[in-house]
């Protein structure tokens, strides 16, 4: 599901507007953007969570030249998969691949 998909199945489900699904996508994944950008850890409780992860710089290598460059340092937003959302998925899959198998 891409974000203009996202937004088309909220506008017919919540019975909004394009603009309104729309404004409502849009107004979501900024406000995660913005607490990321400011150093909070977003969680939606049993879909995911969100955090930004430091990198330190580093020596690395080109490696069409093999020149050593250097790499900066940098922060990064780092993904986790709630718990509930992981067993609905395997049990969901489960029986399915099972019967795959038989």
């Amino acid at each position: 599901m891409n974000r203009s998909e996202l937004c088309s199945r909220l506008a017919k489900e919540c019975h909004l507007s394009m603009d309104e699904a729309t404004t409502v996508v849009d107004e979501f994944f900024n406000s995660i953007a913005e607490e990321l950008v400011n150093g909070s850890r977003v969680e939606i409780r049993g879909l995911c969570s969100w955090q930004l992860k430091q990198y330190e710089g580093y020596n690395g290598r080109n490696p069409n030249t093999g020149d050593t460059i250097a790499i900066e340092p940098k922060r990064l937003p780092f993904f986790k998969v709630g718990k509930e959302l992981v067993d609905a998925l395997n049990e969901e899959l489960l029986p399915k691949l099972l019967a795959e198998k038989a």
